[in-house]
């Protein structure tokens, strides 16, 4: 049932303050009072729709609302919060606060400038480019940061890790520890210790595979990095890794789900500590595969976790010695 029929007629529109507008209808039915011939109001700043006469809100949304996300109170707060452009971002050399000559060659009314003026505006876009480029910290930033949104496409990764990677290669640059060795090896350890950070399961293996580096020149930037920087990395969780690994393999939920159960039992046990978390997770679902009689090889778990098939049979007698029946 409808709550009020369509708004027919404009009435009349009264500023309220500085910052919102009410506009009051007429021909609408309110479904409180039952007056058909009650005002109706408006609000354009929330969007709100309610009756006149007995203030029932009978609309939450009145259509399209333009305003900005923020509020003022007053006009000086208007004035410093509003905003044009972009936001910044440490993933762009320059902050994403540079000045950006068009090569349309058109004015701001969009009349076409004359040859004199366009020769002025091209020489002016050339030096522009050159000076943003000009010392050596900008041309490393500019070319790390086209390596890292390279990578973010081929791993997958989110707009959060790409500012977390961003800051912390800004910080081993302030420290000067890009000197002497790669950017896309730095780049590479950036991210995987945004990624631990973050708690997004990517290993070295699997970063060297995707950007053609090396895992020891990667494993060599990371241990750089983490005691030139302080940082103090989490451990990868285990109950990801089981989910990650699963997919890949295509499991289903039900061995997903003993996989975790059976990893909380691990945990308590305390044998998986300084141990790679990927192995864990792969032992936990070839055995829970074992239980739902699935058939599959080690092999098949090994490639889905990036690990070998020795290590898979070395965590299984682990479990066997230490744990026991927690894994049968």
């Amino acid at each position: 049932m409808a709550l009020y029929t369509t708004i027919t007629s404009i009435k009349v529109e009264r500023p309220l303050n500085d910052k919102k507008t009410i506009t009051t209808t007429n021909s609408v039915t309110c479904y409180v009072c039952r007056n058909n011939y009650t005002d109706i109001i408006t609000d354009s700043e929330s969007g709100e729709v309610f009756c006149g006469d007995c203030g029932m809100v009978i609309g939450e949304k009145s259509g399209d609302i333009t305003n900005p996300e923020w509020r003022a109170f007053t006009t000086e707060e208007h004035n410093e919060r509003a905003r044009t452009g972009t936001p910044t971002s440490l993933a762009k050399h320059d902050r994403g606060l540079a000045t950006i000559i068009s090569k349309t060659g058109r004015d701001a009314s969009g009349q076409k400038l004359d040859t004199a003026m366009y020769s002025t505006y091209k020489r002016l876009r050339t030096w522009d480019y050159r000076i943003s480029h000009y010392n050596s910290l900008d041309r490393n930033l500019f070319q790390a940061f086209s390596q890292l949104y390279a990578l973010k496409d081929k791993l997958g990764l989110s707009a959060t890790i790409i500012e977390k990677t961003a800051y912390i290669y800004r910080k081993a640059e302030d420290k000067g520890l890009v000197r002497g060795r790669t950017i896309s090896g730095m780049v590479a350890a950036a991210i995987y210790i945004a990624c631990r950070e973050i708690g997004t399961p990517r290993t070295l293996k699997e970063i060297a595979e995707i950007s053609n580096i090396k895992r020891k020149n990667i494993a060599l930037c990371c241990r750089l990095l983490i005691d030139e920087l302080d940082l103090k990395v989490p451990m990868a969780d285990p109950m990801k890794c089981i989910v990650k690994i699963s997919n890949k393999a295509n499991l289903s939920e039900k061995i997903t789900r003993q996989a975790m159960d059976m990893m909380t039992e691990i945990i308590k046990s305390r044998i998986s500590a300084g141990k790679n978390p990927m192995s864990f997770a792969a032992t936990v679902l070839y055995l829970s595969s074992l239980r739902a009689g699935m058939n599959i090889t080690q092999l098949d778990i090994a490639i889905a976790a990036g690990v070998t098939e020795v290590t898979i049979r070395n965590r299984i007698k682990e479990l066997n010695t230490t744990v026991g029946s927690a894994v049968h």
